[in-house]
């Protein structure tokens, strides 16, 4: 069965896995990575464009199906070493979040839309992944 998920990372790591076929979550936890299976989705969601930066980004940024295998840890540094997992992103444009926080239901307060962001990855139903990848024209 297909589930679908959304990561949270700036533009520019988002643009990062893209170039290079992968996704990270969570600071490099492992995090949801374990459970996710080939063939489900990702949806990456961008509040910044930068990491470390307040400059807001606000947009869906990239979205792709999980590849086969599992988890992997990838030494970026001797003392960084994130947990990754294979995926094939697909041409998307980006979105804005604001045209769809109310038909988001995710977002459970449209006023705090952005608390769900905070746990940096989580699934999504069926119903929100289509929305976001329709509007992404993905679908």
């Amino acid at each position: 069965m297909t589930r679908y998920w959304m990561g949270v990372a700036s533009r520019e790591h988002v643009q990062r896995g893209v170039k290079g076929g992968f996704a990270q979550v969570c600071h490099g936890k492992i995090s949801t990575l374990k459970y996710m299976t080939a063939g489900d989705w990702l949806i990456y969601y961008s509040p910044t464009y930068d990491f470390g930066e307040k400059d807001a980004c606000r947009c869906f940024t990239a979205i792709g199906t999980v590849d086969q295998g599992e988890p992997y840890t990838f030494e970026m540094s001797k003392d960084f070493i994130p947990w990754r997992r294979n995926v094939t992103f697909i041409k998307a444009k980006e979105v804005p979040i604001e045209p769809l926080i109310e038909k988001l239901t995710f977002i459970r307060d449209k006023k705090k839309w952005g608390f769900p962001f905070r746990r940096g990855s989580f699934e999504i139903l069926r119903q929100d992944f289509e929305l976001i990848a329709r509007n992404m024209g993905a679908l």
